[in-house]
């Protein structure tokens, strides 16, 4: 099982070939996947030697003279290098930033088995997840700097390095000495990294003469081409370094000795050869943030529509189980005695209770999966109009819900960032006899559009023609559902759920993942979580449980990294569940993505955080900070902030009881 999993990792893939123009091939986002175990290859007769670390730690050390107890961040950190070597000389309060979450896994591991104690975070470098004045230095090493596609990207680096510095404190850069790099820079080379793998570059200088470009193959003597990778760096002279630090308002810029890296491979050191050491400082008051006497937030719940038709539900209503649910959330929510709560669920009048509230909640708690007047294709309506209202809220954005509804594109998506799906294919309405089949059975026929497992029933697995145009047809006539229709290979592998709270990369939580146990089912019925198990209280599926999986660790590991890489690339926001299903080799697809997932307190996402020790309130209470840390950055998809909308002191608000 593992092998699958690994395969995906290291397959062999085809290389472009001669290339003419090196600028054209660089993404501008490149940096997000290159940072991977082949990093660590190719560069690891640098970043991994520990000499080498120990002595620019000397350089470091001796630039910013440290006390023991002074607050260091290591950004883009990488795997660490620089932090942990920090912490084994007994400095007490380190810190690592890095935007790689591979990199970061393997510096908590280290960090872990040292029993040092640096705190490792991911994130991004241009909107850092540290309140104001808290590090008394701040380094970024190893030419760690000059990534970006744009100057002004960079200068937001340094400008939220100010801002999270301490009055005085000191920022150390070691990066590429651009002058040298222009003049010296190899047009082509290659290198062997080991016996197994070799290296061979090409590099020249971008149109504008500010970057170099670089294309790296990466070739396995028996197993081929593993990568074709190209990236960009800026060059910097020690005149631009200082203009930038300049109109980034810092002070005392001064620069010291070189480093100069001495490889015992001894070939090809690139980027790493020659580097320039650079400290500046800053001057600025201490930042007062003066808080309300009352320092509780006010949040507006906003729910489904009881008083609505909904077709999703077996009875297209609102029952004793839905008010129960509810009463279940209200009185979590109650424990949370840091939030004001009202709650809005009539959806005739949510435009105008709105626009007629005194003031505005700091937020949205946006709980209203059912989607506008309980339309599961208007989910997407209930954030639109919170946007147009400026009012900032938790969870996925109209673009993520519009992505998301539609399986087939979060298909294409997936399949286009190499992470492996079913094998299906689509039925329009028109369509009504298959002449040849694209897929062997046994195949399971779902809604292409739509959530909450609506059309997909036991009889939706097909074990032949007859049985799959019965199975389409039932879709359309007793679900009365009239769009396209996936017909997707059925796995039969273990059935798995992957929950994440937070926003990747700067702060979040990988719940347990977990797996469906179908061992209480009679045998002849197939093994699928669908609308009965989560509808009907009288069927055998009800008896369905979710237990923590029992998976390989590299499984998991794949898992969890895809899934990171899905919740930024659909824009989820707060927390998103993804739906996996292993195939009869032990090969995780994806199903699907699913942001807003349920919040009820026996829905997956409630149960995967039982695992973890986290109660109902207090995960329903780390979506609400998720939401509020995201907010308070004015990443809200609107440009405003908690502190613009500010709630705390309002007397009256429009309060409406769900039951």
């Amino acid at each position: 099982m593992a092998k699958n999993v690994k395969s995906q990792k290291t397959k062999w893939k085809e290389s472009l070939g001669p290339v003419e123009d090196l600028e054209s091939y660089v993404r501008a986002d490149w940096w997000r996947n290159i940072f991977n175990a082949n990093y660590l290859r190719t560069d690891g007769d640098v970043v991994e030697d520990e000499t080498i670390t120990r002595s620019e730690v000397d350089t470091f050390i001796g630039v910013l003279a440290p006390s023991e107890d002074s607050a260091i961040l290591d950004l883009c950190c990488g795997q660490g290098r620089h932090a942990l070597e920090f912490a084994r000389r007994g400095f007490t309060s380190v810190f690592g930033l890095d935007r790689s979450h591979y990199l970061i896994v393997r510096a908590r591991k280290i960090n872990n088995q040292e029993g040092t104690n640096v705190t490792f975070k991911e994130g991004d470098a241009r909107k850092l997840p540290f309140a104001s004045d808290t590090f008394d230095h701040i380094i970024i090493a190893g030419n760690s700097f000059g990534y970006f596609e744009s100057l002004q990207d960079d200068l937001k680096i340094l400008s939220e390095v100010r801002r999270i510095l301490k009055p005085g404190g000191k920022i150390l850069l070691d990066v590429t000495d651009g002058d040298y790099m222009r003049k010296e820079f190899q047009p082509r080379s290659w290198e062997w990294i080991d016996k197994k793998y070799f290296v061979c570059r090409e590099r020249s200088l971008s149109k504008d003469g500010e970057r170099i470009i670089s294309r790296e193959v990466i070739t396995h003597v028996k197993k081929g081409v593993i990568a074709d990778q190209f990236y960009a760096e800026r060059l910097y002279s020690g005149d631009s370094l200082r203009e930038l630090f300049q109109q980034a308002n810092f002070e005392d810029i001064e620069f010291h000795t070189e480093i100069r890296a001495d490889s015992k491979r001894d070939q090809d050191l690139g980027m790493m050869a020659r580097r320039l050491v650079v400290s500046a400082a800053v001057k600025k008051e201490l930042t007062i943030i003066r808080r309300p006497d009352d320092e509780r937030k006010t949040i507006a719940v906003l729910m489904g529509d009881p008083g609505k038709s909904d077709v999703v539900k077996p009875n297209a209503n609102f029952d004793n189980d839905d008010f129960f649910t509810i009463n279940e959330l209200k009185k979590a929510l109650t424990g949370i005695t840091e939030y004001n709560f009202i709650y809005l669920n009539q959806h005739d009048k949510l435009l105008n209770e709105l626009l007629k509230m005194k003031c505005k909640p700091d937020f949205v708690f946006n709980l209203c999966d059912e989607g506008f007047n309980n339309e599961a294709s208007k989910e997407l309506h209930i954030p639109s109009l919170l946007e147009v209202l400026n009012l900032p809220y938790t969870g996925g954005t109209p673009q993520c819900l519009a992505y998301c509804y539609d399986k087939s594109l979060v298909r294409g998506i997936a399949k286009e960032m190499d992470i492996p799906v079913p094998r299906a294919f689509i039925v329009k309405p028109e369509d009504t006899v298959f002449i040849e089949l694209t897929l062997d059975f046994p195949v399971i026929v779902k809604p292409n559009f739509g959530d909450s497992s609506f059309g997909i029933t036991q009889h939706n697995v097909c074990h032949d023609i007859q049985s799959l145009e019965n199975a389409i047809s039932q879709v359309r006539k007793k679900f009365g559902y009239n769009r396209p229709i996936l017909v997707e290979q059925l796995l039969t592998g273990k059935d798995i759920s992957v929950g994440i709270i937070g926003n990747p990369p700067e702060s979040y939580l990988v719940l347990p993942v977990i797996e469906e146990d179908y061992s209480a089912l009679p045998p002849d019925l197939p093994r699928i979580c669908g609308y009965e198990a989560k509808w009907h209280s009288d069927s055998p599926y009800w008896k369905i449980k979710s237990v923590p999986a029992n998976l390989p660790e590299e499984t998991e590991r794949f898992l969890i990294a895809s899934c990171i890489k899905l919740f930024e690339r659909l824009e989820c926001r707060d927390y998103a569940r993804f739906d996996w299903r292993l195939d009869a080799n032990g090969t995780p697809r994806l199903l699907e993505a699913n942001p807003n997932p349920g919040w009820c307190w026996d829905g997956h996402l409630a149960k995967m955080a039982n695992f973890a020790g986290i109660s109902y309130p207090e995960m329903l209470q780390k979506i609400l900070k998720a939401g509020e840390e995201r907010i308070a950055t004015g990443d809200d998809g609107q440009g405003t902030t908690g502190a613009e909308n500010s709630g705390a002191k309002c007397a009256q608000m429009v309060s409406n009881s769900l039951i």
